[in-house]
């Protein structure tokens, strides 16, 4: 926690030259109350982060450099945008007094069995799995300060988790029966996307992968079951679509009693009024990612089925910032009982 008011948090990047980790440097190089004295990554050590990114404003950012190199003491929080089982091997080696922000899926899943079936790795930090928090903002925002580790959670979990923790906290659907169909951008693929995917055009379509396989499906299962204390287990198909950045999930849900879409909406609509980068949209509008791009916000819609016991739910997110880098500097802001804004407007 900050002293002073005056006081700066004083920052390490590792994996800075990725999408992710080019977005956390935009945002906190903005930010006024943060130093940025690290920027990490194995193969780029003595070049400047303006190679990277033209639109980087700030020009006094440090050169880039090894992780090996960094002087902990000088150092209160480490954001990891590093490809997963990286971030857990730093953890295992971290000086006690650092706070760590990570990105991957390292600490996302409470099981390391799970960790394993579902990222194929053996997990090398798993006594620090119970000192990190999986973390929405909006959804733990009063834990935060407790944690040694913050994880945060993928891209698509949050644009589906904001709308239906509360409806699944309040019973208001069926838990047996969530169907999920979600586009996103292909910088979610990382810079490597052409040795990920072999699609024909991949560019240039839409393109389904993970069906009934995607790793985002563990994370969540695992946090939907915890809300409702009972097994989830969602229908959930991800595609690429032929544009950079942006997430747009289309859930599906049955509603439970005597629930309505206009209820949900209403519900909704009240539940996220205090979270300021929630946006809940007219009942019944579609809507698109054009309204998130480069923003921390998740725009939601409910909208009416043709059947009454039936609701259509619409989440829209910038991937690479409420989905990641955006969502690390809020839930930073939160556990240092910064303005939650700072940074990301």
């Amino acid at each position: 926690m900050l002293k002073k008011m005056k006081d700066s948090l004083n920052i390490a990047i590792a994996g800075a030259t990725g999408y992710v980790g080019l977005e956390l440097i935009k945002i906190l190089s903005k930010h006024s109350r943060v130093r940025i004295l690290y920027l990490c990554a194995k193969k780029s050590a003595g070049k400047k982060i303006y190679t990277f990114d033209k639109t980087i404003i700030k020009k006094n950012l440090p050169k880039i450099t090894k992780i090996e190199n960094i002087n902990w003491n000088n150092v209160n929080i480490l954001f990891t945008a590093l490809p997963n089982g990286e971030a857990q091997k730093i953890a295992k080696k971290m000086p006690e007094h650092i706070k760590l922000i990570d990105l991957s899926a390292d600490f996302r899943l409470n099981d390391f069995k799970l960790y394993k079936k579902w990222y194929g790795i053996n997990h090398k930090c798993k006594k620090l799995i119970n000192n990190s928090i999986y973390a929405i903002t909006e959804f733990s925002r009063k834990y935060l300060g407790k944690y040694k580790i913050i994880s945060c959670p993928g891209c698509y979990p949050t644009s589906i988790q904001i709308p239906l923790i509360p409806l699944i906290e309040k019973k208001m659907i069926n838990i047996k029966n969530i169907t999920i169909d979600s586009k996103s951008g292909y910088s979610g693929a990382g810079r490597k996307i052409k040795n990920k995917f072999k699609f024909k055009n991949l560019f240039n379509s839409v393109s389904a992968y993970g069906v009934e396989s995607h790793r985002h499906l563990a994370e969540i299962d695992q946090e939907l079951s915890k809300i409702s204390k009972k097994k989830i287990k969602v229908f959930f198909t991800p595609h690429l679509i032929p544009m950079f950045r942006g997430i747009l999930s289309t859930i599906y849900l049955e509603t439970s009693g005597n629930n309505s879409a206009k209820k949900i909406y209403n519900y909704l609509k009240n539940y996220h009024k205090k979270n300021f980068f929630v946006k809940i949209a007219k009942f019944n509008t579609p809507i698109g990612t054009g309204e998130v791009m480069n923003t921390n916000y998740c725009n939601i819609s409910v909208c009416k089925s043709r059947k009454k016991n039936k609701v259509i739910i619409i989440s829209t997110i910038d991937n690479l910032i409420k989905g990641a880098s955006g969502q690390a500097v809020q839930n930073m802001n939160v556990a240092f009982k910064l303005r939650e804004t700072t940074g990301l407007l």
